[in-house]
């Protein structure tokens, strides 16, 4: 298992249960038999950038991107010199729209998540050209046990929830010391129904301002 810093000790509870181990057998014919997404050593990059520490946010995605070359174990994030989806064209022009700064070239969020950000998705994996193929996995049981672990041990963090998918997860999630943004998925398919002008790159700095903690700098250009 790679080293996660901080984090070890806090997902070692649920690396050791039978659930998990359930996943991981899961996995281990999948990545043997099928081209599966991320590479086997993105899978928790998440983890590896944002240390539990220093979570501010969670934006929770679904599944990785399928197609080859894109998820690397950040949700909505994928690797230099690949093009953008369309889901994260949409974010980045709310961004835009919301504070000001330029349109990225890249759509690795890999600074994001270095700010703080935790860039989780409910299922870690996805087999080739399949979306929601590893849905069914337990990866919600093991997603769902990371929301709540950090909704118990931190206070102010703020939950970003696009979707139906994401919103689901609300009831994980103590409001009364966290903060819950939510509205439509920033796919084409929805992000007119009140994604964009949605604010919630400033609405959570605002928060965490307000709870004398540094803001995140969005800003993918600097």
């Amino acid at each position: 298992m790679v080293d996660l810093g901080d984090w070890n000790e806090r997902l070692a509870p649920l690396f050791a249960d039978e659930r998990y181990q359930k996943i991981r057998r899961f996995l281990i014919e999948e990545y043997r038999n099928h081209v599966v997404y991320p590479d086997m050593y993105d899978l928790y990059n998440c983890f590896r950038f944002t240390p539990f520490s220093g979570v501010k946010a969670v934006i929770l995605g679904q599944d990785p991107y399928h197609n080859e070359g894109q998820a690397h174990g950040l949700c909505f994030s994928v690797q230099d010199g690949i093009q953008k989806p369309p889901s994260l064209e949409n974010i980045f022009k709310e961004l835009k729209s919301d504070i000001g700064c330029d349109l990225p070239k890249s759509g690795n969020l890999t600074k994001w998540a270095k700010e703080g950000v935790l860039l989780l998705n409910t299922a870690l994996t996805v087999r080739a050209h399949q979306a929601n193929s590893h849905a069914k996995c337990g990866w919600a049981w093991f997603t769902d046990s990371v929301i709540k672990l950090i909704s118990d041990e931190k206070e102010n963090v703020v939950f970003i929830l696009w979707g139906g998918n994401a919103r689901s997860k609300k009831p994980l999630v103590d409001t009364s010391k966290h903060l819950i943004l939510e509205c439509a998925h920033p796919s084409p398919l929805s992000a007119y129904n009140g994604f964009f002008g949605c604010k919630h790159f400033s609405k959570t700095n605002e928060y965490l301002l307000s709870k004398g903690i540094s803001p995140i700098d969005w800003d993918l250009t600097k």
